[in-house]
């Protein structure tokens, strides 16, 4: 596995633009320190008599000083280059905002960011030209890393059909970039009328309590692989007398009986963006655990369950504050009210079906989108999606638990709070049609 992650806050956008300003400024801070010390250096040195031990010291303190200039100069070099790399990548995030604000005909926002624009490009002119080459490249590249496996693949079987296979990988994610059900607007809302479904309690405990990592977290998710578990649903009753709740809902189960609501009927169904048994069935659960329409829920979803969460999150009727994505096809704009994190491996052909997501950041401050190869080995095995596995994706949180990145900050903060429940209510769930 490989342990490289690339965090993101959407598309190209690769680096919090404040960590870079905060960055520069340390760097300024340090090239006055070093002035302030060249200066006081050269002080001694004036000071020094000419006589030959003073001549020694004069020399030393003026090589010295020379030295401390040439961190300053570098210092101040950093800092330019980190304010550079900062307007850039702020200019990737309005250019994707400003083409959002357009196709939405809020053409005030529309001015506004480009105004915010040409600010910046006043005083970098060479940001506009670098952020859509960021863009372009990052977009052209995206789905290189499953090219290489199945062209790989494909060669190893037969001469010429790893052109073949890897160029049908090319296609895929072009496609679903192309057709756009990848990424769902936030207005939008699933089709159809709603499904005959119904769940059943397998098991309940009031002895767990919260997780403490997101990786943790994510090991809740059921498993559509085993055992009739398909929805987890955690009530916390916190020490002022309100309640939240932790939903986990299950991926897809590929071999199922007619009755399975997480079937790859429902998937395909909420990938059209139809009502499914999976969505209607996860809105059941909510309700036998007590969860009532305006209650807080943070919602962990893997592969189809993260497409039902993601609806849940827009349409619900709850007040989703948290929404982890694990393999999922869509990405979904929820509001600045929703923690966003979207975690997707570039060799995982189901994540390549959000076709990249939404260039411009979603959901609250701090949000983003975590990538990385899962399994960079290509052979045969990829058949079976080893990518796409909850493990492998649980893998993924466990980097992310142990990252230094300051996004993770607010999730840690999730789970602190959870923690400080008084209580913590666990009931999973079966899902069946009748």
């Amino acid at each position: 596995m490989s342990d490289d992650l690339d965090i993101r806050s959407a598309g190209a956008i690769a680096v919090d633009t404040a960590t870079l300003r905060t960055a520069a400024a340390g760097f300024v801070g340090l090239a006055d320190e070093l002035a302030d010390l060249a200066g006081l250096v050269g002080l001694v040195q004036s000071t020094l008599g000419i006589e030959r031990a003073a001549w020694d010291a004069g020399t030393a303190a003026f090589l010295l000083a020379r030295r401390i200039i040439e961190g300053e100069e570098a210092a101040q070099q950093i800092a330019g280059r980190l304010r550079e790399a900062a307007a850039v990548y702020e200019m990737a995030e309005l250019n994707a905002s400003y083409a959002a604000a357009a196709a939405a005909g809020d053409w005030d926002t529309a001015a506004r960011i480009d105004r915010h624009r040409a600010e910046i490009a006043e005083t970098y002119p060479a940001a506009e030209w670098n952020a859509w080459g960021a863009q372009f490249e990052y977009n052209l590249m995206r789905p290189s890393e499953l090219v290489r496996q199945w062209t790989e693949t494909g060669q190893s079987l037969t001469d010429g059909a790893g052109v073949i296979v890897g160029g049908a990988a090319y296609g895929l994610a072009r496609t679903a970039q192309a057709l756009g059900r990848g990424t769902i607007e936030r207005t939008e809302r699933l089709g159809g009328a709603a499904v005959d479904v119904h769940v059943r309690q397998i098991s309940a405990s009031s002895t767990i309590g919260a997780p403490t990592t997101l990786a943790g977290a994510a090991a809740r998710i059921p498993s559509a692989g085993s055992g009739d578990s398909r929805i987890r649903v955690e009530k916390y009753t916190m020490p002022d007398g309100s309640r939240q709740f932790a939903l986990y809902v299950a991926g897809t189960k590929l071999v199922a009986p007619p009755s399975e609501a997480f079937d790859l009927g429902s998937a395909a169904e909420l990938e059209i963006g139809q009502r499914s048994a999976s969505y209607d069935a996860t809105l059941e659960a909510l309700r036998d655990a007590g969860a009532e329409p305006g209650d807080v829920v943070h919602a962990f979803g893997h592969s189809q369950g993260a497409m039902v969460t993601g609806h849940l999150a827009i349409e619900g009727g709850y007040d989703v504050r948290t929404l982890v994505s694990l393999g999922s096809p869509i990405e979904v704009d929820v509001g600045p009210d929703t923690l966003s994190v979207s975690l997707r491996h570039t060799d995982d052909p189901l994540a390549m079906m959000t076709g990249g997501g939404f260039d411009h950041p979603v959901g609250a401050p701090g949000s983003f989108v975590a990538h990385r190869v899962a399994d960079p080995d290509s052979g045969l095995q990829d058949l079976f999606l080893p990518a796409h596995d909850a493990g492998a994706y649980t893998e993924t949180a466990r980097l992310l638990d142990v990252s230094s990145d300051p996004r993770m900050d607010p999730v840690r903060g999730l789970f602190d709070q959870l923690g400080t429940a008084a209580a913590v209510e666990t009931t999973e769930y079966a899902a069946e049609r009748p």
